[in-house]
């Protein structure tokens, strides 16, 4: 890979180069923006918020009873089950404080996925909402978990809003199954507790671990990948490098509809935007379009991140079309592949253009992001971010030409340290600093990346590569579909053959129409075979089409 077709391909207000040890760790810069922006608003969820300055007050009292009263020490795992609220920020910053390492748990777990991640990490104590803390009771006795603080969706609501807000959720519509689980500490009562204890610096550097943030759990049992505090600090200032240009310092409001306890929603709303002195608007329950499109029409929202079914379910849902989009400067998808149909659509109705940024939990995570000036939407992935190297290779290790795909390989300073207590597949991925991403890409003359697909995704018809995400693109083209998934099923002649699952978005739709559809945009060989219809397709707690499940 030559520099210099990257180096053309930056805008000229971008940084090619970051410094990856500009803030000795996380925590160092928590307190100087925190500090700096001490009146700015920095979090709001449920009509409730917090400042910068409230943030570190309530952080520090959390950490000193992290550290003071439960005895946790430099280097314990703390996990965080809990959806986007306001406790997220105060435990993740409180455990930083602390100098825990944070990991971070999808609150709809099953109790073995979620035995197998405490087990795994080794966690002493955690943070659970009462929605789930039913699955917790069935494994804790199986983990290494000595001490739980419990919270409720309302606690931080304010007296009357919570008390309001917990009656609703745990009588009316009964979404706390009952548990037993005696040791648990209330949240707020930690909070209490811990702003009368004095809270002992921690001196941390960047090779110190902040995060365990699992992955692979759609290929087998989830491996943590070990971010350190330099992991973090260098991807925040990749992420803000790229995006920068765009935003004003002290004037942002995020819509924060992905999980925080997700590495995409953590980096590039909840750190980057710090650093901003950005307001992140927490979006609890986004699966809930017609209450998510009416808590976006109350702020004047100037940036947006998600996933390509999320900008699809809102662009289906009444009234997104009628918001005011005047303020929105920033529109990013990751995650998962943008489909064209998808971000055209959102370009036509906000005004912003979609930008696609590529990374993995394994990267911290962004790895390429699209040049925030292009005119429109243009199916790649962009260039590197700031300070990071690509290569596409060959099935027998040698670099792959311009225009030539391969499997992409990432080398940079956000490449994590490896899989905590897996040696083996951490050698499988890492090798001289590279990280094999498992990924299908190639670079054209401009230094521009494009996704082909992943490598264990892709279909084999009579010898011919098919790639699902050409395929669920050419679906997603045809008006009557409202998501789509491809896979390869077994065949005696072509060895597979294509199976596509589809959600209607209009009733009328016939398997015929589809296939006449296909047949029109795709060679033979790509042509679906099979159609299944369904009304709704498995995903992962971001809205990642989970086709492994569809297998």
């Amino acid at each position: 890979m030559e520099k210099i077709w990257l180096e053309k391909s930056y805008p000229s207000d971008v940084p090619f180069e970051i410094d990856a040890d500009k803030y000795p760790s996380i925590v160092a810069m928590f307190t100087k923006y925190s500090t700096q922006f001490s009146d700015k608003t920095a979090f709001i969820n449920m009509g409730a918020s917090i400042t910068y300055g409230e943030l570190a007050v309530q952080a520090q009292a959390f950490a000193a009873y992290l550290q003071q009263d439960l005895g946790l020490v430099k280097g314990d795992k703390f996990a965080i089950m809990v959806p986007n609220c306001l406790q997220y920020p105060i435990a993740l910053f409180g455990a930083l404080l602390a100098g825990l390492t944070v990991v971070n748990v999808n609150p709809l777990y099953t109790p073995r996925e979620l035995e197998h991640q405490l087990k795994d990490s080794d966690t002493k104590a955690m943070l659970i909402i009462e929605n789930f803390a039913a699955t917790l009771e069935k494994v804790i006795d199986k983990t290494s978990v000595k001490h739980v603080i419990m919270t409720s969706l309302g606690d931080r609501l304010g007296l009357v809003k919570g008390t309001l807000v917990n009656c609703v959720v745990k009588y009316v519509k009964k979404m706390v199954p009952a548990f037993n689980l005696p040791q648990a500490v209330r949240f707020n009562k930690a909070l209490t507790k811990g702003l009368a204890l004095k809270l002992t610096p921690v001196e941390l550097c960047g090779d110190d671990l902040a995060f365990l943030q699992y992955t692979g759990g759609t290929t087998g049992l989830s491996k943590g990948a070990m971010l350190t505090h330099r992991n973090m600090v260098a991807n925040l200032q990749q992420a803000k490098g790229a995006i920068s240009p765009l935003l004003e310092e002290g004037e942002e409001l995020v819509v924060t509809a992905l999980p925080l306890y997700h590495i995409f929603a953590l980096t590039a709303n909840c750190l980057t935007f710090f650093t901003l002195g950005g307001t992140n608007l927490l979006i609890t329950n986004p699966r809930d379009m017609p209450n998510f499109v009416k808590e976006l029409s109350k702020y004047p929202f100037t940036a947006i991140t998600g996933v390509n079914t999320l900008f699809n379910g809102l662009l289906n849902t009444p009234g997104f079309s009628e918001l005011n989009f005047s303020t929105l400067k920033m529109s990013l998808g990751g995650g998962m592949a943008v489909q064209r149909p998808v971000a055209e659509r959102w370009q036509k109705i906000t005004g912003t253009r979609l930008l696609e940024g590529y990374g993995l939990t394994e990267c911290a995570p962004l790895v390429t992001i699209s040049p925030y000036n292009l005119a429109s939407y243009d199916g790649s992935i962009g260039v590197p971010a700031a300070s990071t190297d690509v290569k596409i290779i060959r099935e027998d290790g040698s670099e792959a030409d311009i225009g030539e795909s391969g499997e992409m390989l990432v080398k940079g300073p956000q490449v994590m340290l490896g899989y905590y207590k897996c040696k083996e597949a951490t050698d499988d991925v890492l090798k001289d600093g590279w990280f094999a991403t498992g990924d299908i890409a190639m670079m054209n003359d401009k230094g521009m990346f494009t996704i082909v697909d992943r490598k264990k995704d892709m279909i084999i018809v009579s010898g011919f590569n098919v790639y699902p995400n050409e395929i669920e693109e050419v679906l997603a083209m045809h008006d009557g579909v409202l998501e789509s998934a491809a896979i390869g099923v077994p065949h005696e002649i072509s060895g597979e053959i294509v199976k596509i699952f589809v959600v209607k978005k209009s009733d009328d739709l016939t398997e015929e129409a589809l296939i006449k559809h296909c047949r029109e945009n795709l060679t033979n060989y790509k042509v679906p075979k099979l159609v299944e219809f369904r009304q709704d397709l498995p995903k992962t707690n971001v809205g990642k089409i989970l086709r492994r499940e569809l297998r």
